[in-house]
């Protein structure tokens, strides 16, 4: 197995890269189940990059207008703008679902239900087992009876409260029931760690689509990692990515090729 290691100085240039690379590097593989199954697509073996100034202005790709095709993510999406009811920022940091969607990383980050066991040592007030905290409606909600907790604000709170060397603020997005769905979220976690008074990210996707996922997923989640650095008060920091599914699918082949100057 081929490990794939990038180092980029910004978001840009990470996607160029790993573009470029997956045109001569990546393994071609039919797509037995999930999005376009029955075709074909190149994907990395394992892929890891690391990012020096994610938040480097464009966020967005590099496209010349030499080349005469659109970027892969247009600005609007990210940030909202005609033609879009919902943003990324608000898909990525709202818990906000529309009907007939299983999931939204938003409902998973910002509205966590305590449940079974948590809930019941949570009502007993057991502190070797759980951090009980106040229900103070930002961090802690209650609505019909049940307990919501907002995963971005709890981390905020902690890494305020108890210091920054702490390795379990993890942002969960996958539950393990998600093995049932269909399609489960590409979006497993988002760890985080303060070093040199810098919030770092480390960001695995099980599976990702790098013609127009990566660039539209990281443009997001580096608005989010502005966000915490800000409220915990902490400078903004790198940013590493994994996956074992970074892919190009067979459309995208030929506009890859296109940014590439590749034949």
């Amino acid at each position: 197995m081929n490990i794939h290691r990038i180092e980029a100085r910004d978001l840009p240039d990470l996607w160029f890269q790993a573009v470029n690379d997956i045109l001569d590097q990546g393994r071609r593989f039919l797509i037995d189940r999930g999005s376009y199954a029955g075709q074909t697509r190149l994907e990395y073996d394992f892929f890891t990059g690391s990012v020096k100034y994610p938040g480097t202005l464009p966020l967005l790709p590099d496209i010349p207008p030499s080349l005469g095709i659109p970027n892969p993510v247009e600005n609007d999406y990210i940030y909202g703008g005609d033609g879009y009811e919902r943003s990324y920022i608000e898909y990525l940091m709202t818990p906000h679902k529309e009907e007939g969607e299983s999931y939204t990383y938003g409902e998973r980050l910002t509205r966590t239900p305590i449940t079974g066991d948590k809930f019941a040592w949570w009502e007993q007030g057991n502190a070797e087992i759980i951090d009980k905290r106040e229900v103070d409606g930002q961090v802690v909600s209650e609505e019909d009876g049940i307990l919501y907790l907002n995963q971005i604000e709890w981390i905020i709170q902690t890494y305020k409260k108890y210091g920054n060397r702490n390795n379990q603020m993890v942002l969960q997005v996958a539950h393990p029931s998600d093995i049932a769905l269909v399609d489960p979220p590409c979006l497993r976690s988002i760890d985080t760690r303060i070093q040199d008074d810098k919030l770092v990210f480390f960001v695995y996707f099980r599976s990702w689509d790098l013609w127009g996922g990566l660039p539209a997923n990281l443009a997001g989640i580096q608005n989010l990692k502005e966000y915490m650095a800000e409220e915990i008060g902490v400078a903004d920091g790198e940013m590493i990515v994994e996956s074992k599914g970074l892919h190009l699918y067979g459309y995208a082949e030929e506009l890859a090729k296109l940014r590439c100057l590749k034949q």
